[in-house]
């Protein structure tokens, strides 16, 4: 019996990590933009709880071993944000003081633009999905503040895009990966993408 180390592939979960905060983002999204009421929260909640909050978590666990700090941060602490947020909606909505909320929500936007910094390195569609969020954190989090319900409004339509973005990362990785090329360009640096 041989002692040769078989080395060992990691598969890539950053797709699956991208696919829940799309798919969540896209829901809550239609509600910040005013496609739906505030009915459909029950469907948002649930779905943050069990994709966008789940699924993002086993994503950043999966980063680890692959020695990805990046990609487990990002997850993890998305992960992270979903499960708060489903809290916060099931049981502390009516007790937290809407300036407070604010803060919440700024300071999701303030650790979304430092990592939108450390992307700047990375495949220009994941720049991509950083810069739509953090607008939309800063946006969501000053019509907190202001209680202007167009900037809820234009949060729920960064949201939108910034979902899009990650559906559109995470195809790209499924797709290129299964064909072994590029299908779908990502925007790598250097690349003429």
């Amino acid at each position: 019996m041989s002692n040769e180390h078989i080395p060992t592939k990691f598969s890539n979960p950053a797709p699956l990590g991208l696919a829940g905060f799309a798919l969540t983002t896209w829901l809550l999204s239609m509600i910040n933009a005013g496609w739906f009421s505030g009915d459909g929260m029950n469907m948002a909640v649930a779905v943050a709880l069990a994709y966008g909050g789940t699924a993002q978590m086993i994503a950043g666990v999966m980063e680890l071993p692959r020695g990805n700090t990046f990609g487990a941060t990002a997850f993890v602490s998305y992960g992270a944000f979903w499960w708060s947020f489903a809290l916060f909606v099931l049981f502390l909505h009516d007790k937290v003081p809407t300036a407070f909320v604010g803060w919440y929500l700024f300071m999701w936007g303030f650790f979304t633009l430092y990592m939108w910094v450390a992307t700047w390195k990375a495949a220009r569609a994941l720049q991509l999905v950083f810069l739509a969020l953090w607008i939309t954190f800063f946006l969501l989090a000053a019509g907190e503040w202001t209680g202007m319900p167009g900037l809820k409004v234009a949060g729920g339509y960064g949201g939108l895009i910034t979902a899009a973005f990650a559906f559109y990362l995470s195809a790209a990785e499924v797709i290129n990966d299964a064909h072994q090329r590029t299908v779908l360009p990502i925007g790598a640096p250097g690349a003429a993408h």
